[in-house]
């Protein structure tokens, strides 16, 4: 089979085109013939940074050699244990605590990272939804349930979780502010977005206004910045950026009634609740564009350079 990896850490992305064996599924694991799989900040990430340095966590260097967290294929085998599935079932989730894999025409993965794909969406729009989807669902349902007119301001408003992250507020009624550059704005807005900040031309830090609740996908403030724009027991929610502004949030983010809270990511938690949402109509995956699978490297630098509206998809075979 054809799989994408890369042979050195980045900048520049060398990646290449490899032929290697089909895997065998391990008792609890599926062979999954992958039809598409999206990008997400840590593909970027493995790539740039030393394995420790990504979402503060340890990684094997050796384990993450074919990238790619977020697929949906078909099952084309499954392991002794598994009851699930079955050959001919479509299936979507997040590899990320399965060993990734997503960048080749099959990968396994455990029973439990996946799950049935609703006839509903396309292999493209299950592959965009599981892990910038959940980032979004799982920070709102873990530090209280947005209430009808609370304001709610998204710091990176324009991306994968960023996209979800608006419509899931303005489902729960919220009134939002999204943040992020003015290219994005036409997107955001179409998504529900109240109003709309130029990070490059406005510090929301700095113009007075407060929320119940920050999401942010940069983590590019301080916790003071935060607790100025922060009503009284509002909440800020950091889900990426800075490692040494994450590790603040994780140390110190609870010393005050305006609490700044790490978002600790669970793959595929609640992913079942995201599709209702999905299916409903009350959201869906934003796919900004997509690449075929040998141009993976192109596809990882576009999403490095920081203009990628909602999600990246690579399409694998059919």
């Amino acid at each position: 089979m054809k799989a994408i990896t890369y042979t050195e850490r980045g900048p520049p992305l060398i990646f290449q085109q490899i032929e290697i064996e089909i895997p065998t599924p391990r008792d609890d694991e599926v062979l999954v013939k992958v039809r598409a799989a999206s990008l997400n900040s840590w593909d970027w990430e493995l790539m740039i940074y030393e394995p420790s340095r990504v979402r503060l966590g340890k990684r094997s260097d050796k384990r993450y050699r074919i990238l790619g967290a977020d697929v949906a294929g078909v099952v084309e085998a499954v392991g002794n244990k598994v009851e699930r599935f079955k050959p001919g079932d479509e299936v979507f989730g997040d590899l990320c605590s399965s060993g990734w894999g997503g960048f080749a025409e099959y990968t396994c993965a455990k029973e439990k990272a996946l799950l049935s794909k609703p006839k509903s969406m396309s292999f493209e729009e299950a592959a965009a939804t599981p892990q910038a989807g959940l980032l979004a669902l799982q920070s709102f349902n873990k530090f209280g349930i947005l209430k009808s007119g609370q304001k709610v301001l998204i710091n990176g408003s324009g991306g994968g979780a960023g996209t979800f992250g608006i419509q899931i507020a303005k489902h729960f009624g919220a009134e939002v502010t999204a943040v992020d550059a003015q290219e994005k704005f036409p997107l955001m807005r179409a998504l529900g977005a109240d109003h709309v900040i130029d990070y490059k031309e406005e510090d929301f830090t700095k113009n007075r206004l407060q929320y119940d609740m920050i999401l942010d996908v940069k983590a590019s403030h301080s916790l003071s910045e935060y607790r100025t724009v922060l009503r009284p027991k509002g909440k800020g929610l950091l889900i990426g950026g800075e490692t040494s502004k994450l590790m603040k949030a994780l140390f110190f983010g609870s010393f005050s009634s305006k609490k700044i809270n790490l978002v600790v990511y669970k793959p595929n938690k609640n992913l079942d609740k995201l599709v209702k949402l999905i299916e409903a109509g009350k959201v869906k995956p934003i796919i900004d564009k997509q690449f075929p699978l040998s141009e993976v490297g192109q596809a990882i630098q576009y999403l490095g350079d920081g203009h990628v509206k909602g999600k990246i998809v690579i399409t694998i075979g059919k």
